[in-house]
């Protein structure tokens, strides 16, 4: 029934096992990966043909995980998976990206690769299952497919690489680095380091790219046995080729004129202009025009590559080293706890970080358990950024990979939690955009969170590399603008601070690239990193003595474990009533650290007092202010300690005969009162007469001589007998 294929082998340590021909059979290609105990399952669907006029590659690529992969079962009202979540959307640019250059030129039949995670070990991280998957599921599809390739994950700890670490290992690790290619080179790099060498960094993507070959050549064997006939490739033909000709003709001219304009906007206008005259021209000769677009993207990358290549200067005027101009300015936002604004070029953007307390934490369930982040970075990119009108709507795919790249490139810089107990929050806003938006988010959020009094230990910034690559030789550009990214062959960023890189993103749109492109594009964004540290501390050099004014002010109090429940009180009554009466947040942790946060100095102490009183334990002698809760023939009962009541007995009142107990107090009168001792119940037991009301001093001695007895002794033990039985 099944015609059934099975690929295994070592890897890292534990088995990989690629399967085919039993699930998913009506798919192109259906691939069932495992490695330990995850598992994965990746297909691959190609339409037949493409939709008339489409002048694009329409690729999807979804991951996706299902709860009962952990024995899950999900939360919310339909108890069923809904939108993907924010790791879902990351795994699948993560699968997408280094698939995407290996689509044959002018390939349009719409492609979607979908990766299911069936099983999760909680040890192997599923997304590179899911991307050796994928590209094995392509491989076998007939789709045309330009692979196969393979990914590994590599970690870093006391000098040594490590080969798909286990989820644990990676937490331990100075690195967590994916990369993925080809057996000739690498396509892609995503990374998190903490302040590692160039060095370090490219002996980690080599390390990588070495140890993923024999999974390439497993797929190329499951392949041989199992891959369906490729389809056939359709040439370009003479019709196109002529039409492709004649464009040129026409529009060349223009468009190098258009792109001599160094200004984006003049550039812009005078490249429509151009194009627009071009197909008048197609259509007056009665040419096709639907498919220009294309052509004018061929023609317009030959003329900017070519014009780098033979002159070493860029569409702007630059060299191919150096970064833009940059203004960097803090505290531009009057109310923000922290605000910055970075603008290099024609790329601006405006972080604004925020302070807060372990109630803002993010609360994120994912597949390995419920945690918490206290730090997160929202990047948002409003069509206005490049003087466009369009369609405002939640985060897309581009907007959450941003914003996670520009945190794994601070997220190492950040002070320990238990030094800096806050959520942070940093939004950045892209006003404008003509280059690396994500790179200037990097510099803004630095600058903001230092100017929030964050402790960052270094200032990071980010640089976005590019590269022109022809066979008659190569040019690494360092802070590419837009049309370099769209034109050019690399879009590589790299973020650190003046220690070593922190993350590092590439992607490559050719078939791959040597260790020594990558090795002089690292070097050069050294370069440009450190220079734009430079220009960024011209603003700010590090972080405010001291949070904003208007940023809650954290104080941190421990208590012992067994009081934790006194604090909190039945159904939590005992806590909300003093956020009530003192308008802080508290936090309250298991192992009895409590966070008071509140932006007035007096609030916190009020809050504090009433924590201490109520984990405080009474002192013998000791005298408190207190207040009378309560009166009863015998004697009245004081609050005189947090929560903590006591007796004064009658006979300890006053130092006269008493012989009604509201002769003296009653109910609501501040009092003084000291602690005698404890009854056999442990009731606390007070006295009035031996304070002086007026100052609080001590007068047991005086009273005491004028008796002629000690001063304890007097009515001790009858007022011990009647407090226990009022209770």
């Amino acid at each position: 029934m099944f015609n059934y294929f099975r690929k295994e082998l070592e890897w890292g340590g534990r088995t990989l096992v690629l399967e085919t021909g039993k699930m998913a059979r009506q798919a192109d290609g259906a691939v069932l990966v495992r490695y330990g105990d995850t598992i994965v399952l990746c297909t691959a669907v190609g339409a037949k043909t493409a939709k008339p006029g489409q002048d694009f590659f329409p690729l999807t690529v979804n991951y996706q995980e299902k709860a009962f992969a952990a024995g899950k079962i999900p939360g919310g009202f339909f108890k069923r998976e809904g939108r993907p979540s924010e790791n879902e959307v990351l795994v699948s640019r993560l699968i997408d990206r280094p698939i995407r250059p290996l689509f044959p030129e002018g390939f349009r039949n719409e492609v979607q690769v979908i990766a299911t995670v069936l099983s999760h070990d909680l040890e192997n991280d599923p997304d590179i299952v899911a991307l050796v998957g994928c590209s094995a599921a392509l491989t076998l599809s007939g789709i045309p497919f330009f692979g196969p390739i393979a990914a590994a994950r590599v970690g870093y700890k006391d000098g040594q690489y490590i080969l798909n670490p286990t989820m644990q290992e990676t937490e331990e690790s100075q690195l967590d680095l994916v990369v993925a290619g080809t057996a000739e080179g690498v396509l892609m790099v995503e990374s998190e380091a903490h302040e590692l060498t160039e060095e370090v960094m490219l002996g980690a993507v080599t390390f990588g790219h070495t140890n993923f070959q024999p999974v390439i050549q497993a797929i190329i064997e499951l392949a041989e046995h199992a891959a369906k006939e490729p389809w056939a490739l359709t040439e370009k033909s003479d019709e196109e080729k002529a039409l492709a000709a004649r464009v040129d003709a026409i529009a060349r001219p223009a468009l190098t004129d258009a792109y001599k304009a160094t200004v984006k906007q003049e550039r812009y206008a005078k490249l429509d202009a151009a194009k627009k005259q071009a197909i008048e021209a197609l259509a007056a000769e009665g040419l096709p025009t639907d498919k220009a677009r294309a052509i004018f993207h061929d023609l317009e990358a030959d003329i900017v590559r070519n014009a780098i290549l033979d002159t070493g200067m860029r569409i702007d005027g630059r060299d191919t080293k150096t970064v833009r101009p940059i203004v960097a300015e803090v505290g531009v936002l009057p109310r923000a706890h922290g605000s910055a604004l970075f603008t290099r070029g024609e790329t601006q953007s405006l972080c604004v970080a925020t302070l807060g307390t372990g109630q803002d934490e993010q609360i994120i369930d994912a597949l390995e358990g419920e945690y918490r982040e206290h730090f997160m970075l929202h990047y948002n990119f409003p069509p206005y950024s490049v003087g466009e009108a369009g369609r405002m709507g939640s985060p897309g795919r581009r907007e959450i990979g941003h914003g996670k790249l520009a945190w794994r490139a601070v997220h190492p810089l950040l002070p320990a939690k238990e030094a800096f107990p806050y959520t942070l929050r940093v939004v950045s806003e892209i006003t404008e955009s003509n280059g690396s938006s994500s790179m200037a988010t990097v510099c803004g959020t630095s600058l903001s969170l230092m100017d929030a009094g964050v402790p960052l230990k270094r200032p990071v910034a980010g640089i976005a590399m590019g590269l022109i690559k022809e066979d008659r030789g190569f040019a690494v550009l360092s802070d590419i603008l837009g049309d370099e990214d769209h034109l050019g062959d690399m879009d590589f960023k790299v973020a650190g601070t003046e220690v070593g890189v922190t993350s590092l993103q590439m992607d490559i749109k050719i078939t791959s690239i040597t260790p020594e492109i990558m090795k002089i594009a690292l070097d050069q964004a050294r370069e440009g990193r450190l220079h734009i540290l430079g220009e960024m501390a011209k603003a700010i050099t590090g972080a405010r003595g001291d949070v904003a004014a208007t940023a809650p002010r954290i104080t941190v109090i421990t208590v012992p474990k067994e009081k934790i429940r006194d604090v909190i009180g039945t159904g939590g009554k005992v806590i909300r009533e003093i956020v009530e009466l003192t308008g802080c947040k508290i936090d309250i942790e298991d192992d009895g650290t409590i966070k008071i946060a509140s932006s007035e100095q007096e609030r916190t102490q009020a809050a504090i007092d009433r924590i201490r009183g109520i984990v405080a334990e009474p002192e013998i002698g000791a005298i408190y202010n207190g207040k009378v809760v309560k009166t009863a023939e015998f004697g009245a009962f004081v609050n005189f300690l947090g929560s903590r009541d006591g007796l004064v007995h009658i006979s300890e009142l006053s130092q006269g005969r008493v012989a009604k107990t509201t002769d003296v107090v009653k109910q609501g009168d501040a009092v003084k009162v000291k602690v005698l001792g404890f009854d056999d119940r442990g009731k606390v037991k007070l006295s009035m007469r031996v304070v002086d009301q007026a100052t609080g001093a001590d007068i047991s001695d005086q009273v005491g001589a004028k008796a002629g007895r000690p001063d304890r002794e007097r009515g001790g033990d009858r007022g011990a007998d009647q407090s226990s039985a009022a209770d």
